[in-house]
């Protein structure tokens, strides 16, 4: 393992030294029988310059997603949640969701009913018509002229937003797992966190994993940076944090974590849903199911758009004319599909990445990929706007990359 080790140590050392580089990150990889790799370099912020280590918490953002999917998941074991029902059966607040039709001349939205109900199916396929303000310029413009929070806020408001169209007729990214979340809570009754935390953080020793920081973990946490477009210098967003008492518990992107604890979520997905003691989180028929693809026939995951961040992101975040996204692609022109919950490349990925692998990503450029069939995975933290960072993107690609040729896995 010392050849993994050297290597993927060069591609942090390459991102944080080079021109532009990241402030920090780190990095960790596993095989089903543990981790193989763990490793950071730089600082969590480039003015107090502490070092970047691999349990420096982080905002891991849309990395959430699969974690609240395997909530789900798990309550669909017990018989308690059924994917394809109405979702409104758990969280009635979805019975009032409308359709957008459109926008007046003063930017008020024009509503119509759903021709069919929103199912949990559909808000974890990301088919349920839910998207975001900064990758859609029609709730851009409900938050700039209408005052609709943006999903940081944590707020009910913030997702309680109309669909772009009638549930399951296209594939569109946005707050549907946010909504998922809220699926938990009403089965259960319990807070999202609480049941992550009982019954997925607490078994598999996620110890620094939560949406609420422990003391511990924020006297660690990093500093989120800006990356100007002009130079491509940094600029930290100092005091930047997702909220810690919030009113809701975004499944969709609220959690704090570390990529120490990360790949041990990875390593269950490896193992047909076994901890490393062998408790089964999942069963082993479940994670093939949800490993699948689960969008109609024809139906593909598509680019997300970048664009300027609202107004009202520009009021949290202290930067002028902040973007939270550029524009992204896994695998330009590959097809992509989506799993419960996951992206799936439908083809051999130039990584070593076989067709079939699971992967996804957050906002402040944080990556994972999940390979069952060869039995490795692993996730990258870093902490910059916007998402799809090139030198982010690029070392995260180059840490997969190593990782293959290292190990000499065939694709």
């Amino acid at each position: 393992m010392s050849d993994i080790k050297n290597v993927i140590d060069q591609v942090l050392d390459d991102v944080t030294t080079g021109t532009p580089r990241v402030p920090g990150v780190s990095a960790a990889i596993t095989d089903r029988s543990g981790t193989i790799y763990e490793g950071a370099r730089g600082v969590r912020n480039i003015a107090t310059e502490e070092p970047f280590e691999p349990d420096t918490v982080c905002a891991i953002f849309s990395t959430t997603k699969a974690i609240a999917g395997t909530a789900c998941l798990q309550l669909v074991e017990e018989g308690r949640l059924d994917l394809d029902a109405p979702a409104r059966e758990y969280v009635p607040r979805l019975g009032d969701i409308e359709v957008l039709e459109g926008l007046d001349a003063d930017g008020r939205p024009r509503l119509r009913a759903p021709k069919r109900d929103i199912t949990t199916r559909h808000l974890l396929t990301h088919t349920a018509g839910f998207t975001y303000d900064f990758f859609n310029e029609t709730y851009t413009r409900l938050a700039n002229e209408q005052g609709q929070p943006w999903v940081v806020d944590a707020s009910w408001a913030s997702i309680t937003t109309p669909l772009l169209f009638d549930p399951g007729d296209q594939w569109e990214y946005g707050t549907n797992i946010d909504w998922a979340g809220m699926v938990v809570e009403g089965v259960t009754g319990q807070r999202l966190g609480e049941v992550m935390q009982q019954r997925i953080f607490e078994p598999l020793g996620m110890h620094d994993t939560a949406f609420t920081m422990t003391p511990s973990m924020l006297a660690r946490q990093a500093t989120i940076h800006a990356r100007e477009d002009s130079d491509g210098s940094l600029i930290p967003l100092d005091g930047v944090t997702l909220p810690q008492d919030p009113e809701v518990h975004m499944g969709g992107h609220g959690l704090y974590g570390t990529a120490v604890d990360y790949v041990k979520f990875i390593r269950m997905w490896l193992n047909d849903g076994r901890t490393d003691d062998g408790e089964q989180i999942l069963r082993p028929e479940t994670v093939d199911m949800a490993s699948g693809n689960h969008l109609p026939a024809g139906m593909n995951v598509k680019m997300l758009p970048g664009i300027a961040a609202t107004e009202t992101a520009a009021t949290i975040l202290p930067v002028s004319n902040p973007r939270l996204s550029n524009d992204a692609e896994f695998f330009p022109g590959m097809p992509k599909t989506w799993a419960l919950t996951f992206m799936i490349n439908e083809e051999d990925a130039p990584t070593g990445r076989p067709a079939g692998a699971l992967a996804w990503a957050g906002l402040a450029n944080c990556y994972y990929w999940i390979d069952r069939q060869n039995g490795i995975g692993g996730y990258w933290a870093t902490q910059i706007f916007p998402f799809a960072d090139p030198t982010s993107v690029g070392g995260f690609l180059a840490m997969e990359t190593a990782t293959y040729d290292a190990l000499m896995v065939p694709a």
